[in-house]
């Protein structure tokens, strides 16, 4: 049995930790606040975020960092991509110093660009660093919760940082691939988000099924390109957290950002879809730093400064679909 400590209480987060207690680990998962913690242990469910589904005897709750990250064998981070940094600052001093300590989070800071990995770096004592890992892969977290079989990647730079996590959160209906391609992994779960926003306006607009495969192997393409020129390898786009996770988020309604996609494509501005949204819908924040990233490497990436032009700079979708359409044509 190993101890887990889950950061986030978001759907993703809590499924994470159903998931793993469900394999038989000791789970703690940390609220922010005495108050979640004290509700979310008296309800033993998370009804706001995953309604229906009981919280095991060996799955926890806490506000105590010490209590929850102090003694765990594997810390899993499952936060908003924005709200990373400051949670690393909170828990730092508690992290198991023997600890594997995985990222969940497929997201980019908007402010610096940075990848989650890149992150935890920075935040977390030099000890710690060879014991990074990131996590993704096609993982709606709606089919997790119904028991529906999936695969996801562990990547991490250390082979034995990626076995560690791999056989904690490897299941029967849960595989996990390792790799150690972070950059690409990372990249992969980031910026598949913003092409999803794309395919969901695609389907909101009625464009049709070959439209939306043009944007999902285009939108492929733009995603390994400034992943090769961060360093990423190009196959691990090939794989599960590239195409694999591309797909499920782009023909999937349980994905956050195609409904954020669509909703913008029936005309609700995106500060009232925001606004309405108890879940991040990360393709919107990322749309902006990987945009920014892309200009600072030189990378083109015509359907990821589309999208930016309709979040940020109030072009109308109709133009912008224009604008990518009548480029001058080129070679595959």
């Amino acid at each position: 049995m190993t101890r887990v400590g889950v950061v986030g209480t978001t759907s993703w987060g809590t499924t994470l930790a159903l998931l793993l207690a469900g394999s038989g680990n000791e789970v703690s998962l940390w609220a922010r606040t005495d108050d979640e913690a004290a509700r979310l242990q008296a309800d033993r469910e998370n009804r706001r975020f995953v309604p229906g589904h009981p919280f095991p005897d060996n799955l926890s709750v806490t506000s105590s960092p010490d209590t929850a990250l102090g003694d765990s064998d594997l810390i899993v981070v499952a936060v908003p991509s924005r709200a990373l940094r400051d949670n690393i600052r909170i828990l730092r001093e508690s992290i198991n110093v023997s600890a594997v300590v995985v990222s969940a989070t497929k997201g980019l800071e908007a402010d610096t660009s940075k990848r989650m990995s890149e992150v935890l770096s920075e935040e977390l004592p030099e000890s710690l660093h060879q014991a990074i890992g990131v996590l993704s892969g096609p993982n709606l977290a709606a089919e997790i919760l119904e028991g529906k079989p999936t695969s996801t990647v562990v990547a991490s730079k250390y082979a034995e940082t990626a076995i560690r996590a791999q056989e904690a959160i490897n299941s029967p209906l849960f595989r996990v691939y390792t790799n150690d391609d972070v950059t690409g992994v990372e990249l992969g779960g980031a910026l598949k988000n913003i092409i999803a926003l794309g395919a969901g306006i695609c389907d909101g607009l009625g464009y049709g099924d070959n439209a939306k495969a043009a944007i999902i192997t285009r939108g492929l393409a733009e995603i390994a390109r400034l992943g090769v020129a961060c360093g990423a390898k190009q196959q691990t786009f090939a794989g599960l957290a590239g195409m694999g996770d591309l797909i499920a988020t782009c023909s999937s309604p349980l994905s956050r950002n195609h409904q954020v996609g669509e909703r913008l494509a029936k005309g609700e501005p995106l500060s009232q879809i925001r606004a309405s949204m108890d879940n991040v819908a990360e393709g919107i924040d990322t749309t902006a730093a990987a945009q920014k990233l892309a200009n600072k490497l030189g990378v083109e990436m015509p359907i990821t400064n589309a999208m930016h032009s309709v979040l940020f700079d109030g072009v109308p979708m109709e133009q912008a679909r224009s604008d990518l359409l009548e480029r001058a044509p080129g070679t595959e």
